[in-house]
């Protein structure tokens, strides 16, 4: 099942190649699945060679019905929509928090907030497709220069906010 695709202006091969595990031989609970992808990509005239070892919960059936590629490329829009988002907006990597029950406190709070602000860019693209908001932008609304302090507390005090009004 060899794929080849154009992925931001590049040429990428992708063969996988899976085979059923039981946890005990891969020392990790719940892997039903192991997977091997060599990946080929062709960046500046010249080939470059990955390969990427994966595990999964699934079966060999489950994984072909759903596809292993797809699987793996559904694996990003975790991390662009989520851990970027923390990362760039509200700085969790510069986070000095120790103690682990602020730290998850904190983090479930900060994972809401993001919540929020891509429903409000969701919102905000489907009235008009070519707006540039963004998660930052609806983090500056809340800011002390422009009455932050106010639409927080109407945000948590308010039956029907219209926070996703950006």
């Amino acid at each position: 099942m060899r794929k080849r695709e154009r992925n931001c202006g590049r040429l990428e091969i992708r063969l996988p190649d899976c085979q059923e595990v039981t946890p005990s031989q891969v020392g990790f609970p719940g892997a039903r699945l192991a997977a091997r992808m060599a990946t080929q990509v062709r960046r500046n005239r010249k080939w470059c060679r990955e390969i990427i070892y994966l595990l999964y919960s699934l079966t060999l059936a489950e994984v072909h019905a759903q596809g292993l590629l797809q699987l793996k490329r559904g694996y990003w829009v975790i991390e662009s929509r989520l851990h970027h988002c923390l990362d760039l907006t509200l700085g969790e990597d510069q986070s000095r928090v120790r103690n682990p029950r602020a730290a998850r406190a904190l983090g479930k709070i900060r994972r809401v907030v993001v919540s929020l602000a891509n429903a409000a860019v969701d919102r905000a693209r489907r009235r008009h497709p070519k707006t540039k908001h963004n998660t930052r932008s609806f983090q500056q609304r809340f800011r002390p220069a422009r009455g932050g302090r106010e639409r927080l507390h109407a945000l948590i005090h308010s039956k029907f906010p219209k926070v996703l009004d950006l």
